[in-house]
């Protein structure tokens, strides 16, 4: 590999240390050359001019990072921490609030709150900014500090200071860490309409989903009028099980392709013959925070044609990113290719369009509540195919049907007003009995069964 070599002939400056790396060094012009020249020209300034005495692995790790940041937003470097935070993601739990996280600017954002979390009961919101820890100020640290100090013993306490947009004075919240254990799915039963609200796409995403769909059968005790599917808020996961969650609701045809730097580097993934919905009606809710697998799941559903796709524009996170090993527990977490619809549409920068658009507006805040995408953060991939959005967020910001206020709905008892639309637009197909009723959850039974792999 020509990865390990190069930074061995670049940091030591050696021009002999195998045929291969001979060869690679000889395809990199003067001018790059020079610039690790400068590199190390200014490696060695710092050891021998600053304030403090530096670690040289600091130095280098910090280098690394900042080649890596200057590419795209989603490449990065890999350490100890960075794994256990991976393992964390796929399969673990852990101490803590129940909070994905990001950094803006040497600001701490919240992407979103875990459902049923301490953060989420505490009232922490999408697009907050954490300001203080215990007190503490955290602007200007790094992301994993930040992310330290939030984590630790179930039961102890700890309180955050946020800054939300919109309001002048920050927001204190007060709450208890728990073991934060990962449930990508859960269901319920509205009336005739089986709900699924997966969450994250961890290594069981795809076999839960299932599971869940005969859950649902099997509290009925006949199939459902049909399902929702739940992916507002879901900041995606494993590519493997996007593709598993697909081919639940699909039995033919490709759920999604990726394709790298060279036009002959592409790999296709298809539906596996079987359709656990047995093709009953689905509508698949999204939102600002449907990001990167859960957008090949309402991409791949919508261009089949095998699901309305319903709520809000999703985020438009549309690449790939592999994790290469460096050593142990190191790696680069790098962007290498871009993923595409079934129909050949990149969601990158544009996200996924609704097929009908309903605003959430049984959040008070709705119409001032900031919204970021992909295409607010710095250095993003360009998408030279982009859809334009502008015209039906115009077309529908006074429509009639969603005139009704916050108030007025939580008078009625629906305090989800997306969710409510989307219940009711499967439920029609079953007539007004069924529209009343599914609204209303049924009790969950405590066993979900586990069924075969697909």
């Amino acid at each position: 590999m020509a990865r390990p070599l190069l930074t061995a002939t670049a940091l030591l400056g050696s021009l002999s240390l195998i045929p291969l790396a001979t060869q690679a060094m000889a395809a990199v012009d003067t001018d790059t050359y020079r610039e690790f020249d400068q590199f190390l020209d200014v490696f060695n300034r710092i050891k021998s001019d600053y304030v403090d005495k530096v670690d040289d692995q600091k130095l280098i790790k910090g280098a690394i990072q900042g080649m890596l940041a200057s590419l795209d937003p989603h490449s990065s470097y890999v350490d100890a921490l960075d794994y256990d935070n991976l393992r964390i993601q796929t399969e673990g739990n852990y101490g803590g609030l129940g909070l994905t996280v990001q950094m803006e600017d040497g600001a701490v954002k919240v992407v979103a709150p875990q459902e049923d979390a301490p953060a989420q009961r505490a009232g922490v919101k999408s697009g907050d900014y954490i300001t203080h820890i215990d007190g503490k100020l955290i602007y200007g640290e790094t992301l994993d500090e930040a992310v330290a100090l939030m984590r630790g013993k179930p039961g102890t306490k700890i309180s955050l200071t946020l800054v939300r947009p919109g309001q002048t004075k920050p927001v204190e919240v007060t709450m208890n860490r728990e073991v934060i254990v990962q449930k990508p799915v859960k269901w319920e039963v509205r009336g005739d309409v089986g709900y699924v609200n997966i969450n994250t796409f961890s290594e069981s995403t795809g076999a839960d989903t299932r599971a869940a769909i005969m859950a649902i059968d099997k509290s009925l005790g006949h199939r459902p009028l049909g399902y929702v599917v739940d992916l507002r808020d879901n900041g995606g996961g494993l590519l493997t099980q996007a593709i598993a969650v697909s081919d639940a609701f699909l039995d033919h045809g490709e759920i999604v392709s990726q394709r790298g730097r060279e036009k002959s580097d592409i790999e296709r993934y298809f539906a596996k013959p079987g359709d656990d919905a047995h093709g009953l009606p689905v509508v698949v809710l999204t939102n600002p925070g449907t990001a990167s697998a859960s957008e090949i799941v309402a991409g791949a559903l919508q261009d089949h044609h095998r699901a309305l796709v319903m709520g809000e524009r999703s985020f438009g996170k549309g690449s790939v990113q592999t994790l290469l090993p460096l050593g142990p527990q190191t790696a680069l977490r790098l962007t290498t290719a871009r993923y595409y619809t079934p129909s050949g549409r990149s969601v990158q920068e544009g996200g996924i369009e609704p097929d009908i658009k309903v605003p959430q507006i049984s959040d008070p805040d709705f119409k001032s509540r900031p919204v970021f995408r992909e295409a607010d953060l710095r250095r993003h991939l360009i998408n030279e195919v982009k859809a334009d959005n502008k015209i039906l967020e115009e077309d529908t910001k006074d429509d009639p049907r969603f005139a009704m206020t916050a108030d007025q709905l939580k008078k009625q008892g629906i305090d989800d007003f997306q969710l409510y639309y989307a219940l009711k637009t499967v439920a029609r197909l079953g007539g007004p009995a069924q529209v009343a009723a599914a609204t209303k959850p049924r009790p969950i039974p405590a066993a979900t069964p586990t069924p075969p792999a697909k």
